[in-house]
């Protein structure tokens, strides 16, 4: 979970806050990326293009369609697999933040 925090706190304005339980990374209030770590059962969830989404599921391993926000367009990763790419991860959480930072924020990011 270190690794995901590090991930999404180091872009602009980001900020972690626990909401049910679990640590959801927001900027300015709307939530970007959820991580959940129960009995080493590590997970993170965040939006996904519409167009990535169902290619991301199609996958499989290590990605999941996640309760309650699939349906929303957003992913899950299980980062216990042996499967995880990490510079994918991080890019996955930074376009999250883009389809949810104001314009002016997002706009600085490569």
């Amino acid at each position: 979970m270190d690794r995901i925090r590090r991930i999404c706190l180091d872009l602009p304005e980001a900020y972690e806050e626990e909401t049910w339980g679990e640590a959801t990374f927001r900027v300015r209030k709307k939530i970007f990326a959820m991580a959940a770590d129960h009995d080493g059962a590590g997970t993170v969830c965040m939006k996904a293009l519409r167009e990535e989404h169902q290619a991301l599921l199609s996958h499989g391993d290590p990605f999941f369609y996640p309760s309650y926000v699939g349906s929303k367009g957003w992913i899950g990763i299980d980062l216990r697999s042996k499967t995880v790419d990490w510079a994918e991860v991080s890019e996955l959480v930074r376009e999250s933040y883009r389809l949810v930072a104001p314009k002016k924020l997002s706009a600085g990011l490569e």
